[in-house]
């Protein structure tokens, strides 16, 4: 595991150097503070509920073509205790989902921290008349939460991410491969994940979309993540932002149902 980690890193790495010379040359920073709630609830292949609440609070840092952003979550989980909580994501707008191991069947309510999730991306390509572009993200799920919400070790990903316009509409569409962190108890596999989906500016401060994620199954025993959710977003001010959404699931390595909202503000 160490030497696909250590593999997958060096890939990162190399992509961002050779891109460096194409950096944006605006400079301008921008730090976005952002927090809220996400709820989801699912059986997620078992055949009991798990209910999942989860505060994250988020920094982000933008200039020119880099962005970087660290997530740190609160969790309330209600359940038997037979499913771990990951930081699982496929896309820019991730939720929290779920990976199946047995641990006890009382049903309990635990709360705590959750692991805390780095990522840095790069744009790669950006066309200002036709508001197109490429970016290359990777991220690093740390394995810091207790054995109550996650496996405790280590996710490693990377994803490349494009976006277009056309008149109100702006679809994209992003594909990853993921290294789930492994152990001799709970064996997992690395897996690829994907979203596409489509928002449309309503005006210049309401937009509202629809996107669709699917990822492998990272176990034997686990399943494929579907699901699909509508969003829609409101500038408030020039600086602050409220962005709401609800979430269904298609396959039982997702949540059944789900929904969330959050606030953001850039200075």
């Amino acid at each position: 595991m160490k030497q696909k980690n250590s593999g997958l890193a060096t890939l990162l790495m190399g992509i961002a150097v050779i891109a460096s010379p194409f950096a944006h040359a605006d400079e301008d920073s921008y730090l976005t503070l952002s927090s809220g709630f996400d709820y989801s609830s699912g059986k997620y292949g078992t055949t009991s509920v798990t209910d999942t609440i989860s505060v994250p609070v988020s920094a982000l840092y933008e200039t020119g073509a880099w962005s970087l952003k660290l997530t740190a979550p609160y969790l309330i989980v209600t359940g038997e205790g037979n499913v771990a909580v990951s930081g699982r994501t496929g896309g820019r707008r991730g939720t929290t989902t779920t990976t199946t191991t047995t641990v006890t069947k009382t049903r309990t309510t635990q709360t705590g921290l959750g692991d805390v999730v780095t990522m840095a991306t790069y744009n790669l390509y950006s066309d200002n008349e036709s508001d197109s572009g490429i970016d290359l993200t990777g991220r690093i799920k740390f394995g810091t939460a207790s054995k109550a919400f996650g496996s405790g070790l280590n996710d490693y990903s990377a994803q490349i991410y494009s976006y277009t316009s056309v008149g109100a509409l702006s679809p994209s569409f992003s594909i990853g491969y993921e290294v789930v962190g492994s152990s001799t108890t709970a064996p997992m596999n690395n897996v690829y994940f994907g979203s596409i989906g489509t928002g449309y500016s309503i005006s210049e401060q309401t937009r509202i979309g629809i996107d669709y994620r699917y990822a492998q199954k990272a176990s034997v025993t686990g399943a494929e993540q579907k699901d699909g959710s509508l969003y829609a977003s409101q500038e408030l001010t020039p600086d602050v932002y409220l962005r709401g959404y609800v979430l269904k699931g298609f396959a039982a390595g997702s949540a059944d149902s789900g929904l969330g909202m959050s606030i953001s503000t850039s200075f």
